[in-house]
């Protein structure tokens, strides 16, 4: 973890140092005068002076508790004052934008905690930042290219050199259904992410969700000589989301598609668990997906190969990321599994 330091304040420093040189001078006081009034002899309300001067005992107090005082202060200010004003001087300095900041975490464990958890809030605060820097900048990315072929068309047709034929018009209007796509994916997404995303959970008849899903995706399967077919207990029912569920399911059998050469075969599979969950598997004989890439598959936008395009296959890359809040929105769970070369296997647990 990096250790950038924040630029102190000389007067927080030698605020702390003073309340913990006052903190050690009361406590000896306190301590100092307890013993005196418990260990000396006689009513106390006189036995507090001197037998001969009639000062209070205070005034006698030996130079050796001010000097513990000193240094139980020093030591107090070393071990709390200091990593105290030093995160003050950080708390300020992420109010002003500067999340790289971190704390050394040294001192006693309380500290030690309180610096640790303090480093893992900035860090948490730096990661979303750059995580929403990323999301426009993917954002922008994947509405630029529709708008610049529409307008690229729309344009070409004014100046005359396209003509306004059937087929011109319906590439243009493609893209328009590409940018409403886009919009749509961002809305679920968000409302999913955000927990506000509606849900209208039923009683599912498996086999009749399964078999709606063959018979969407038997005709591209057949046209890329795919065998798509499913497996599932005829008496196996569960409660969820009928259409969001099978977005989710859709959006994997695509991607099993795109990735399944020509003489492959996807399975769509259903089981009941021990525990009582519903385990739904959409696995390929496809090109598996590398170990080093598994763990970003559910991002949004992440793509494996960052230079295909949708006109060689590649999807928005927001699929995966809408399937995994969807399954999340249900309480559920959904993982990956893959070898390269041998297909993928994604598998969702439903309660």
């Amino acid at each position: 973890m990096p250790n950038h330091l924040p630029p102190t304040n000389g007067r927080r420093f030698v605020f702390f140092g003073f309340a913990m040189l006052f903190g050690g001078v009361l406590l000896l006081f306190v301590l100092g005068m307890a013993a005196m009034y418990l260990l000396s002899p006689g009513p106390h309300p006189d036995s507090m002076r001197h037998p001969n001067s009639g000062l209070p005992l205070i005034c006698l107090v030996p130079p050796a508790f001010v000097f513990l005082a000193f240094l139980f202060g020093g030591l107090g200010f070393r071990r709390y004052g200091k990593p105290l004003a030093e995160m003050v001087a950080a708390i300020d300095t992420v109010a002003a934008g500067d999340l790289t900041v971190r704390l050394k975490e040294k001192g006693p464990v309380q500290m030690r905690s309180l610096l640790h958890r303090f480093n893992n809030m900035v860090a948490e605060l730096q990661r979303a930042q750059e995580q929403r820097r990323s999301l426009t900048a993917d954002i922008a990315h994947e509405l630029r290219n529709p708008l610049h072929i529409i307008q690229g068309n729309l344009e070409g047709m004014l100046d005359g050199v396209y003509e306004p034929t059937p087929e011109n018009l319906g590439i243009t209007l493609e893209e328009t259904r590409l940018l409403a796509r886009l919009v749509t994916d961002l809305q679920t997404l968000s409302l999913a992410e955000a927990g506000q995303l509606p849900l209208h959970p039923s009683l599912i008849q498996c086999s009749d969700l399964l078999a709606d899903l063959t018979s969407s995706f038997s005709p591209q399967a057949a046209a890329q000589t795919v065998t798509l077919h499913a497996q599932c207990p005829q008496d196996l029912t569960f409660t969820a989301d009928y259409d969001r569920l099978k977005q989710v399911l859709s959006n994997l059998v695509s991607n099993a598609l795109r990735y399944t050469p020509p003489g492959g075969s996807i399975t769509l599979q259903a089981e009941k668990q021990s525990d009582g969950k519903t385990r739904l598997t959409v696995s390929d004989t496809g090109a598996g997906i590398p170990a080093e890439d598994l763990p970003y598959i559910f991002n949004r936008f992440w793509k494996a190969d960052r230079a295909r395009t949708r006109s060689s296959g590649a999807g928005s890359g927001l699929g995966l990321a809408i399937a995994r809040q969807l399954v999340q929105a249900h309480g559920g769970e959904i993982e990956a599994q893959s070898q390269p070369g041998q297909g993928s296997a994604f598998q969702i647990s439903l309660p």
